[in-house]
Order: structure tokens, then sequence, then C-alpha cells
């Protein structure tokens, strides 16, 4: 096996690309060449942290870094994700891919242009009682989704459909095969401009349902779902990393928790992402995979503002 260490790059410190950093820095096989951030105190206390270089200028990355992760607000992921593809670098882009359809699709035929990595961070793809489920489940009747958690003072440059409802949207796409044929949805803004609270309904063209709450004004943080299938129903808590499974045996039902081994999913997803790059692998979450959860949350958003303007 090569011993190649992959130069990687965090573009925008804040909570979530300063764990992308501290992560990249305990993979033995990244090298965190550098952290960049328009906040230059920002930036130079993380690489003090990590003992790397500090930058504000995310442009003085090429040939420098390999690789990147972007982390900036979702306002900025085409402005940054379309530079950095062009100077040649992989990128693991923070969800949501885009904010616009336009977008998404320009950075999925970049990369593919560029010969380049582009896996979006769907993280909750890497949470070990998803892939305790996902290789068992079968054809999928029902979902349901809570995705609920505190105010974040960050990321309200969109809504929560963008911001929390995504990462289930993602799931539901997933397992659902076809298209989605009817959505009925409602949403409202709390403490922010936009929605912070939504609750969605989709129906699939296959006969499937899917029900959907999100909301970021809660006091607790709560990432359950809930799988339906014709002889089996699945239970999982994405915080608790659990999952539990009642079959139908006739006319008994039998219930037994999955066996799972905890893992931290953003340091599976960061891992994962490195090695896609140096062994050259399709990425679990690719950037066509992003772009079709990106399409459907757009739609949603389009319900909300015809019905709440």
């Amino acid at each position: 096996m090569s011993d190649k260490r992959l130069r990687v790059a965090v573009v925008g410190v804040g909570r979530a690309g300063a764990l992308h950093a501290k992560l990249y820095h305990q993979l033995p096989r990244a090298e965190l060449v550098a952290v960049c951030d328009t906040d230059r105190s920002r930036a130079e206390a993380v690489a003090a942290e990590l003992h790397t270089t500090a930058l504000t200028d995310y442009r003085r990355l090429r040939g420098l870094a390999e690789a990147v992760s972007i982390a900036v607000p979702a306002g900025r992921h085409y402005a940054v994700g379309s530079d950095c593809l062009r100077h040649g670098l992989h990128v693991l882009m923070e969800k949501p891919l885009a904010t616009h359809l336009p977008q998404a699709d320009r950075l999925v035929a970049l990369a593919r242009r560029r010969k380049l990595m582009l896996q979006v961070g769907h993280v909750e793809r890497f949470n070990p009682a998803w892939q305790a489920v996902v290789s068992r489940h079968g054809r999928v009747r029902y979902l349901e989704a809570a995705r609920i958690s505190p105010y974040p003072y960050r990321g309200t440059d969109v809504s929560v459909v963008l911001d929390v409802m995504i990462h289930d949207l993602d799931l539901v796409l997933a397992l659902v095969p076809g298209a989605v044929r009817r959505i009925q949805a409602v949403g409202i803004p709390v403490l922010s401009k936009l929605p912070d609270l939504a609750n969605v309904r989709l129906e699939f063209a296959n006969g499937a349902v899917a029900n959907l709450t999100a909301s970021r004004v809660s006091d607790e943080s709560v990432r359950k779902f809930r799988v339906f299938q014709e002889d089996a129903y699945f239970s999982l808590d994405f915080v608790a990393q659990t999952a539990e499974m009642a079959r139908r045996d006739g006319h008994a039902i039998h219930r037994a928790k999955l066996a799972i081994t905890r893992h931290q999913p953003l340091q599976e997803e960061l891992s994962h992402f490195v090695d896609a790059v140096l062994h050259r692998r399709r990425p679990l979450v690719t950037g066509r995979e992003a772009r079709a959860a990106l399409a459907l949350a757009l739609r949603i958003e389009a319900q909300l503002r015809r019905r709440y303007g």
C-alpha cells in the first residue's frame, strides 16, 4: 500500500471548518497544510493549535494543497468551490452543494471536466445507524424523519430546509427510487428572516410517502428516522447511533437491536474523502446525488415562498 499522504486544507474555519481541520490533523493519510478564513485572527488561532499555516485568501492554496474542505457560508459555496476546482483542487463541499441549481450543475460539470473529486458533506451517510439499515432495506412504503436542534447562530443565510432538512432529503432519495410527484410544505421564520421550522410531506410516483420535520429553534437535539417497508420496520437514532428492526413472522412481530460499532461520522467522511482522492474511487456522496437533494429542497422552498411570501 502506498504511504502517500494527501495535502489538504480547510477553507472557512468557523465551528464546522475548525472541526474538519482538527480531524484532518489526526488522519494518518492526510497532511493539513493550511487553514483559510477571511477572519485573520480565527485562521491564526486554528493554525496555531494545529501547527499549520494560516491564510486569509483561499486562492493562495494553489500549489500548496491538493484537496480542500469548503466550510464557508452556503451562499459562497459556488464561488469558492468553482475557484478551487479551476485551480486543480479536489473538493469536499459542506452541504448544500450550492444554493441554486445552475450553480450545482456547473460545479458537477467542472469537476467532471477537470477529472477532480467532488464529494458533498451529507454526513449522515456515514452514521453507523444509517449504515446498519441501508444494506437491509427493501421496498420502502413510508418514512418519517425528525431533525430538531437549538438555534445555531450560523448557517442562517439559508432556510432550515437547506440547512437542516436537506440531510433527510438526501437519505430519503437514497432509499426511494423514482420521482417526487407531490409536495405539501408548511414552514415559518421564528428567529431569522427565513423559515426556521418546516414540515414536509412527499409523495413519490411509486406510492411511497415521506413525512419530514425540521427545526432549528428547539431546546433539544433530536435526529430520528423511521423506515416502513412491506415486511419490516426500522427505527434509527442518529444522535445515539442506534437502530432497531421489527420484522413480521406470520402473526408474530420480532424486534431486535441491530449490531452497531459507534464511530464519529465526520471523521469517517473525511477519511473516505482522502481515500477516494488517493485511490481515485467514487465518493459515497457525489455531486450528482447532492444536486438531487438540492433540487428537492429548492422545490420545497419554492412552495413555502408561494404560501407565505
